[in-house]
């Protein structure tokens, strides 16, 4: 899909890149480096817009006609934040924690030009079937979840046997509500 106006997506992710090829977007896509803190008192629902706006305001200065598209996963279990693993000790811990429990992944994204800025997430609710510690050393060890929030991918291994519902969009979970960000962007 062409828009009349040139799109950075403001990632370095692989699967937010895919997602936006997919939907037929054409886009440069640029790494924002910022530091993913938040507020220790910002509403962990609101953790996810908060570091999109972060990311696309890295590019405010070299803006000139082009839309700055930017997004934050967080994954959400019983009201605690699981960000990205440091290592492979975090990533079993998080999977430990995930096991046999239903989290709420919320994606926030930033839509973002010199005239305007518009925010926006979505959130899905994901259900693990019970995993054994041998599941969960394969996939850390195979795959390296450390640069995926929750320490898993819905499109990967881990994905594909212990997802066992999902209530809402997988392509939140995946990282970028294609639906939201299509309709967005015909409106911005």
């Amino acid at each position: 899909m062409n828009f009349n106006r040139p799109l950075i997506l403001a990632s370095s992710s692989p699967r937010r890149q895919y997602l936006m090829k997919e939907a037929g977007f054409t886009f440069r896509a640029l790494s924002p480096d910022i530091d993913e803190s938040f507020p220790p008192d910002l509403a962990i629902h609101l953790v996810p817009k908060y570091l999109a706006k972060k990311k696309a305001k890295v590019f405010e200065d070299m803006l000139f006609d082009e839309i700055v598209i930017s997004s934050d996963t967080v994954v959400i279990l019983k009201e605690e934040i699981l960000n990205k693993p440091l290592n492979r000790n975090e990533a079993i811990e998080m999977l430990t924690k995930l096991s046999g429990q239903t989290h709420t992944v919320i994606t926030g994204v930033c839509l973002f030009s010199k005239e305007k800025m518009d925010c926006f997430d979505d959130q899905t609710e994901v259900t693990f079937k019970i995993l054994t510690q041998e599941e969960i050393e394969f996939y850390v060890d195979q795959f390296k979840p450390y640069d995926k929030a929750g320490a898993y991918g819905a499109q990967d291994w881990i994905g594909l046997v212990a997802i066992k519902k999902i209530h809402g969009s997988y392509f939140t979970v995946m990282g970028m509500p294609m639906h939201l960000v299509y309709e967005h962007l015909k409106n911005f």
